[in-house]
């Protein structure tokens, strides 16, 4: 695949920062942008890069497995580390910093095993669309001195897309797969029965042919399923909502409508305002 002489010079930039390290352990959840920031690593450093996968209740099934054959594919070698961020009372109650929690979890493990592995940096898929939007995870890469290569030699999404299919990536079109528990409603517990439950219920839905789905846990185990516009049909039709019914029943929700507006990413932040008012009103 051609790429654009601006994407080549990112690439380059993005390789002779990624030398300039020296070492480093790449934050490697096996998604397209961890996935383009470990094919690079791997170019730029060879055995002197890692990427590490981090594993608790939040990871969907198969995650795992599909990164551990994505690294053989890029040839870096591979680490796992189990995070136990459902252990802190501030991730499992779900205020909208969750993430902080989560990824100061994920760091302070990450940083300790790289400094085991002798490696200088450690870097994250963050890429430039990343900063403009609501990532409290962030704070926490920045706490612990997490670099972020991609946005820094301004590697856009589509950017990352673009590289990995160049590279010949089988992610490049990966719909992205944040963790299991961004899909539970700020204020509602996150358990790992909750998580078990989505993970079950993404994947019912997803054996219906429709590979992008979110399935958002409200109040009241209802189960909101999001699915891109064209994709909703298929979800109403009579016997496969019935089907869905009596699963999502069996799993554990009360109910299970579908969302009208369709499939969007972090759509849980749209409540953030209404979050952040109750909030206030019951300090």
């Amino acid at each position: 695949m051609r790429i654009s002489d601006e994407l080549l010079a990112k690439r380059d930039r993005l390789l002779e920062l990624l030398s300039s390290y020296g070492s480093c352990a790449v934050a490697y959840s096996g998604g397209v942008d961890s996935a383009v920031v470990a094919q690079a690593a791997q170019l730029a450093l060879g055995d002197a890069a890692v990427a590490v996968t981090a594993v608790s209740p939040s990871l969907a099934e198969g995650e795992l497995e599909q990164a551990t054959a994505l690294a053989k594919t890029i040839c870096i070698r591979h680490q796992r580390i189990d995070t136990a961020e459902l252990a802190n009372p501030s991730y499992a109650a779900n205020a909208p910093d969750r993430c902080f929690h989560c990824k100061t979890e994920l760091y302070t493990r990450l940083v300790a095993l790289a400094a085991r592995f002798g490696a200088n940096e450690v870097a994250s898929g963050t890429n430039l669309d990343d900063l403009g939007d609501y990532r409290p995870g962030l704070a926490a890469a920045a706490a612990h001195g997490v670099r972020q290569p991609l946005a820094d030699c301004g590697i856009t999404k589509a950017d990352a897309r673009a590289l990995a299919a160049a590279w010949g990536l089988p992610v490049a079109d990966k719909p992205a797969s944040p963790c299991l528990s961004s899909r539970i409603a700020y204020g509602q517990e996150v358990t790992p029965e909750r998580l078990r439950m989505i993970d079950r219920a993404e994947q019912i839905v997803r054996s219906l042919g429709i590979a992008v789905c979110r399935v958002r846990y409200h109040a009241d185990a209802a189960a909101r399923i999001e699915v891109p516009a064209e994709s909703i049909p298929r979800l109403l039709e009579p016997a496969t909502h019935a089907m869905l019914e009596t699963e999502f029943h069996r799993l554990g929700f009360q109910s299970m409508p579908v969302d009208p507006a369709g499939f969007r990413s972090g759509s849980l932040n749209e409540s953030l305002a209404v979050y952040q008012i109750r909030e206030s009103a019951h300090p």
